[in-house]
């Protein structure tokens, strides 16, 4: 049983008329895990675009405790839980905010097993804490048959032993030096395809290091023209960042598959909805990726453009679980690096980071809270 004399300080969203939303520190109760659950005690908790997004468009109303990722101590188990025990340290991805009372920015939280990951002793909370809700996004986005859909078969040991074999139909990365596209190039060539990538050039010699055999300035007017003059046989683009140009330019760089007519490549983005997608070559096959259907619940929410919905999908489930499942492995033999923490101390410091994600300040680091 969950001892309910501790105290659970968490930052909950606060609504005051005529003002925007805000974040304020609260004791809350400590939560119970269920069947498939274990409560973590949090030492660790990682920023992302959507928990800022998330409270300036109060997705999730009063007393929402946002927070998606997460690293901390194992101190219960619920029912049917077999691989996790008390007392392990764990990474883990949860979706802050969308139950109440449950989020990363707390002290105590709920996690499934199958999203959780034990650290190897190598690597440190604080960067294991950048993981999990990019690098499942960047899973997805590559992998799900409703996003790219890439082919990993032949592969029984993916990692070091295929390096040298390329597959076919080269992949672009779109964003590399972003959190999700730099884990999107290291899994991409843990599988053994060609990987080529934009980003600021500040930025090359980190994503050739993550794999990448070409880097791009995505600032540079003729960027299309160029990815495609140097990687011919590009099918494949996942736009890890979704702004209103990223997806249209990459788009030009796709080739067409001889007898394929006006049909061009694939091209996964990471923010749902037509807006962002609307000026694409013509004859692209447009996918997106949504991690929280991997959650086992449906999610509608509304756009500018209309109603989007995602449903429950045991199949993302399924390979969101084996990314998790093979985390410990690749990080403790290198295969897998993570991103640049930049660490800040306690919720305190929160508003201070979620200011610098709305002033565009973050690049090639990710903020991280120590609790």
């Amino acid at each position: 049983m969950t001892d309910t004399a501790k105290t659970n300080p968490s930052l909950v969203a606060r609504l005051v008329d005529n003002q925007p939303p805000s974040l304020v520190q609260k004791n809350i109760p400590i939560p119970s895990p269920g069947t498939g659950q274990v409560l973590v005690k949090i030492s660790h908790a990682a920023q992302n675009p959507t928990d800022v997004k998330s409270l300036d468009r109060n997705a999730y109303g009063e007393g929402a405790v946002l927070g998606c990722d997460f690293v901390g101590d194992v101190v219960e188990i619920g029912d049917g839980v077999s691989l996790l025990g008390k007392g392990d340290i764990v990474g883990g991805l949860i979706r802050g905010g969308e139950i109440k009372g449950l989020g990363a920015f707390s002290t105590y939280t709920l996690a499934e097993e199958h999203f959780c990951f034990k650290l190897p002793t190598k690597v440190s909370r604080e960067s294991a804490s950048t993981i999990p809700l990019a690098a499942t996004t960047a899973w997805l986005g590559l992998f799900s048959r409703q996003s790219l859909g890439l082919d990993r078969s032949g592969v029984s040991d993916p990692g070091f032993g295929f390096k040298g074999r390329r597959r076919e139909g080269s992949l672009l990365v779109w964003g590399g030096g972003s959190s999700v596209g730099s884990y999107a190039i290291q899994l991409a060539s843990i599988y053994g395809f060609n990987v080529v990538t934009t980003c600021s050039l500040r930025h090359e010699a980190l994503v050739r290091s993550y794999g990448a055999s070409h880097v791009f300035d995505y600032r540079d007017e003729g960027v299309a023209e160029k990815i495609k003059a140097a990687v011919p046989d590009l099918r494949y683009v996942f736009d890890t960042i979704g702004s209103a140009t990223s997806s249209a330019v990459a788009s030009r760089a796709l080739s067409k598959s001889e007898g394929e007519g006006d049909v061009g490549g694939r091209l996964c983005t990471v923010l749902p909805g037509k807006g962002n997608t609307k000026d694409v070559v013509p004859g692209t096959e447009i996918r997106d990726v949504f991690v929280w259907g991997a959650f086992l619940r449906d999610t509608r929410f509304k756009t500018q453009t209309g109603e989007l919905f995602w449903p429950a999908s045991k199949e993302e489930h399924d390979l969101a679980s084996e990314l998790f499942e093979n985390l410990p492995t690749w990080l403790a033999e290198g295969r897998f690096k993570t991103n640049m923490p930049k660490v800040l101390g306690g919720m305190v410091s929160v508003s201070q980071g979620f200011q610098e994600q709305r002033e565009g300040k973050i690049s090639g680091y990710k903020i991280v809270y120590r609790f």
